[in-house]
């Protein structure tokens, strides 16, 4: 009877365990074979490619850096995103700081809330013309501002809602132990509550970064030059009418954008799985 009980035990675990490798193979593979298309020779890529490479080589890292100029769609993607997220982080955790801690006459609070969710269930495009026509009266159609300002109105929402239950979260004797040591709203903000929602913080973060990095539509309605391409434009236009198999170039640029988005998981990943996970249990 233990002997049974010990290999369904067992068959239990190998079932779980298999099952996490298939999810983890499941996952990685697209990454593995971009890989593995980005480090082969053009000649074997039109002949026979292999799960495991016979040769490796950097020509279309080079060529894509060189011949593409792939820098300079890095370079400006980065600085859209930093801007972006710096004005979404600044706005959205004041907003939330306010809206899930203050006190206000509930019909204006769950009105409010609403309207600020119904911005981020609308479909980005419905805000493309009104923003196209904006811009276009100011003046400011060949620079960054549109695309920046069009980053912070679709992930804004996402910051203010992630952020409500975290801050709503600190128990309220806190915020008033800090009022009581003559704290201001400024300093009980700054230095006693964002501290405690560091994963929160973490979180949305990681979330917003990646959804303005891999954003695609405003690109394409407001950039006009070349030059100001993103990555996800930028890529876009690797395969032309006249380079319809340049397919280790592309995977070598898709190999490089997801680079940025995976050192900032790295690097943030503690705090990533406590926001995430944050609520799911009830005390």
């Amino acid at each position: 009877m233990k002997g049974k009980e010990n290999y369904l035990n067992g068959l239990k675990a190998g079932s779980k365990y298999g099952l996490w490798i298939a999810v983890l193979a499941w996952t990685l593979f697209p990454i593995y074979w971009m890989a593995i298309i980005a480090t082969q020779p053009s000649s074997e890529l039109f002949s026979d490619v292999s799960l495991w490479p016979r040769s490796l080589t950097a020509e279309h890292f080079a060529s894509l850096f060189a011949k593409e100029r792939y820098l300079w769609p890095l370079v400006n993607s980065l600085v859209i995103t930093v801007c972006s997220l710096l004005a979404v982080m600044a706005v959205g955790l004041s907003c939330a700081y306010v809206l899930g801690r203050k006190s206000f006459r509930a019909p204006f609070k769950k009105t409010l809330l609403i309207w600020i969710l119904l911005v981020r269930v609308l479909p980005p495009i419905t805000f493309a013309l009104p923003l196209y026509i904006l811009m276009s009266e100011a003046g400011m159609l060949n620079t960054k501002i549109p695309i920046i300002l069009a980053h912070i109105l679709v992930n804004l929402p996402l910051v203010i809602w992630f952020m409500l239950a975290f801050f709503a979260s600190v128990p309220e004797e806190i915020e008033e132990s800090a009022r009581i040591d003559g704290a201001s709203e400024y300093v009980i903000y700054g230095k006693v509550i964002l501290p405690l929602v560091v994963p929160g913080i973490a979180a949305v973060t990681i979330l917003s970064f990646m959804a303005s990095w891999n954003e695609y539509l405003y690109s394409v309605i407001f950039i006009q030059s070349p030059g100001d391409f993103t990555i996800p434009l930028k890529l876009a236009t690797l395969n032309s009418e006249q380079e319809l198999t340049e397919w280790g170039k592309v995977a070598s640029g898709g190999l490089v954008s997801v680079l940025p988005v995976m050192l900032a998981t790295v690097f943030m990943q503690k705090h990533l799985m406590n926001g995430l996970t944050t609520g799911a249990i009830k005390e």
